[in-house]
């Protein structure tokens, strides 16, 4: 019996045919100075990871990488061209939006650096342009604590829908039984650093 096609959807949940992964600014100098680093590129990386498995759209973007490095070669590695901006939100990288409006794809799960600054003006500025934005809050973070939780707070106030890895790459999957949910497990039962 093939369950999956029994169960009506719900229109608040990712499916990997209508979501792209943002992966925002997470670059090494940026990094250096979270104290969550380890655990928000493990996340990110796995996020990556189960996107290529399910075959999730992917794109990245770096903060003047000039100034402030590029993008950690654990994640550099698994994404293709990564296009640098000097605002702070990424939707000022237009041309990944418009080729995933063109694919079909109408909502964003935004990750990356910095949770109150970049990831913030990023996740405002998609809702306001009509997607349906989702924040990793495992796969966000920044130098401070009060930046982090209050900048949470107001990309949730504004519709943002806040989410976590595991429940993205589950979300991502939707049945178990499969080669996919096989791979996808084990990014989940990985140990955290």
């Amino acid at each position: 019996m093939n369950d999956e096609n029994l169960v009506r959807r719900s229109p608040e949940l990712m499916n990997a045919n209508d979501t792209g992964l943002l992966v925002v600014d997470a670059q090494e100098k940026l990094l250096s100075v979270v104290s969550r680093r380890p655990e928000i590129v493990w996340n990110i990386r796995r996020l990556l990871d189960a996107a290529k498995v399910l075959g999730v759209a992917t794109a990245a973007t770096e903060q003047y990488p000039d100034r402030l490095s590029t993008t950690v070669p654990e994640l550099q590695q698994r994404l293709g061209k990564i296009p640098d901006k000097l605002c702070f939100s990424a939707c000022a990288c237009s041309s990944i939006f418009e080729a995933w409006r063109a694919d079909g794809l109408y909502r964003v799960l935004v990750t990356g650096i910095e949770t109150h600054v970049c990831v913030m003006q990023t996740a405002l500025d998609l809702v306001a342009d009509g997607w349906m934005v989702y924040v990793a809050v495992d796969a966000v973070g920044t130098r401070r604590a009060v930046d982090h939780e209050t900048a949470l707070r107001r990309m949730e106030s504004a519709g943002v829908v806040l989410t976590s890895t595991e429940a993205a790459m589950f979300e991502w999957c939707r049945v178990a039984g499969t080669a996919e949910f096989k791979q996808i497990s084990a990014l989940a039962k990985e140990t955290a650093p």
